[in-house]
């Protein structure tokens, strides 16, 4: 009765971790065998490893990746210029302890989402915040706090973010008013975050792109210096995937 009172008040304190491990040493027939130091050590190191998992499903959670990526499944043998030494080094996440960026291109198909979720989830799982964002998506919660007169949290909370991936940048061609806010965000991350952008574009293609010279220079200036290029190749996955499917098909057939 005294060990349920016990437990009862391990989870009232949120000591969850703790709870079950001493749940687990109750149920053991061994654990007699350890000293008084010993068992209290274990519980302790439960109690942390519940609390780190805990924290890592939450960063993963809260990233909103599009896609459930992770370095491990990576496909290094399909030809798409990725080399996977350099791919492990960004996994390590130095560069967004140093608050480089990182910019991946490449034709449509070829995975750079998947890329950059798992060099996200990775970070996630090395202690850091990140954030996932479809531009189109952006523009979108940017409009909405503009008029919710929020416009200035949401910058706030995006400028505290380890980690902000944003996907498909140059798909649609943006307002000056859009290009501001983007400029804005960037300039809130500069030498104190990490941005990680692909796009479909070209990096020597963005400046013409974004069409005002002026903004163009101050948007790239905070994104290119201390950034890591990933520049993909081959043709789309997808498509790939499609043909060998419709092959399994036409052999059932």
């Amino acid at each position: 009765m005294l060990m349920e009172q016990t437990i009862e008040k391990l989870h009232a304190m949120r000591l969850t971790g703790m709870a079950e491990a001493l749940k687990e040493q109750l149920e053991s027939t061994e654990i007699s065998a350890l000293c008084f130091e010993e068992r209290i050590g274990l519980l302790v190191d439960h109690q942390w490893n519940w609390r780190e998992n805990r924290a890592l499903q939450n960063r993963i959670k809260n990233a909103n990746f599009k896609l459930k990526a992770c370095m491990e499944d990576i496909d290094f043998r399909t030809h798409r210029g990725l080399s996977k030494s350099n791919i492990i080094q960004l996994g390590l996440s130095n560069w967004i302890q140093s608050y480089q960026n990182c910019i991946i291109t490449g034709p449509t198909g070829v995975g750079k989402t998947y890329i950059a979720c798992a060099i996200g989830q990775k970070a996630c799982r090395n202690g850091y915040r990140a954030l996932y964002y479809y531009l189109p998506k952006l523009f979108r919660e940017l409009e909405i706090a503009s008029e919710e007169g929020k416009l200035n949290q949401f910058f706030n909370r995006l400028s505290k973010i380890h980690l902000l991936v944003i996907d498909d940048w140059g798909m649609d061609s943006l307002t000056n008013e859009q290009y501001r806010d983007v400029l804005e965000i960037l300039d809130d991350r500069h030498e104190s975050a990490s941005t990680l952008i692909t796009s479909q574009f070209p990096l020597k293609n963005w400046h013409d792109h974004i069409g005002n010279p002026t903004m163009a220079d101050a948007i790239l200036d905070r994104i290119i210096h201390n950034c890591h290029k990933i520049e993909m190749q081959g043709e789309s996955m997808r498509k790939q995937k499609a043909l060998k499917n419709k092959d399994k098909e036409d052999e059932k057939d």
